[in-house]
């Protein structure tokens, strides 16, 4: 295998094969990690504006301080590391459905992995968001537990999921069920792949209070020059 390449790690799981990857960038030499789900590129350490923009844009939202923070999507951390990076934050609770992410952080395998495993804020949690948002909440330690913020980056776009179940959750009904796992004026925050959508943004209306639309650019070294990202932030209706 050549130094400029390198797979980390490898596993067939039920959503598909995922697998860890190091290389170097040829133009500036930077170190990249990259994780596949079958052939489509997940996140890229080379990209993580949108990511931390995310966490940022949610949380200047968030009111008041001692929050508690949900990220849904631990992905190489970049979300997490973010938010945690907020004095205000009193505990984060990170749901990965892919287990083996996880793994690669508590083993050290991604930049971020010992930053977020030592933070005594911040717990991983193997489970499925979506199913979790239905259920008895997003913390198996407090079911029922409410938070302040909620940070989504799992699906490339409400429109472009990853999993055909995770589609209902950006209808109306949905949004109302995660709606429900925040405290009144709690903040809802989404990274979408994607230009502002007005039908998303409509959906969103429909549930929450004061729905806004952001649009993230970050320089693009694969092509040399910009790309975006969207990010939406909305608030609870305070009930």
């Amino acid at each position: 295998m050549s130094a400029r390449f390198q797979e980390l790690d490898w596993r067939s799981t039920p959503k598909g094969e995922i697998s860890l990857r190091r290389r170097r960038e040829p133009a500036s030499g930077a170190e990249v990690y990259e994780v596949k789900l079958g052939a489509e590129f997940l996140m890229s350490s080379l990209f993580t504006a949108g990511e931390e923009a995310l966490a940022r844009l949610g949380l200047e939202r968030a009111p008041g301080d001692g929050l508690d923070v949900v990220v849904g999507g631990l992905g190489l951390g970049y979300t997490a590391r973010t938010a945690l990076r907020d004095a205000r934050v009193r505990s984060l609770l990170v749901v990965e459905a892919l287990g083996e992410v996880i793994e690669w952080h508590r083993r050290g395998l991604v930049p971020l992995g010992e930053e977020l495993t030592s933070d005594p804020r911040c717990r991983l949690v193997h489970g499925d968001f979506f199913a979790m948002t239905g259920e008895a909440g997003f913390d198996p330690d407090q079911p029922g537990r409410l938070f302040d913020a909620v940070l989504l980056d799992i699906d490339h776009t409400p429109d472009h999921v990853l999993d055909p179940g995770h589609a209902p959750f950006y209808e109306p009904a949905g949004l109302r069920t995660l709606a429900a796992r925040l405290r009144p004026g709690g903040v809802f925050a989404l990274w979408s792949d994607d230009p502002p959508s007005a039908d998303f943004e409509q959906r969103l209306a429909e549930v929450f209070a004061e729905p806004e639309s952001h649009v993230v650019t970050f320089d693009n070294p694969l092509h040399g020059g910009t790309s975006a990202n969207t990010v939406y932030v909305a608030r609870a209706p305070q009930r």
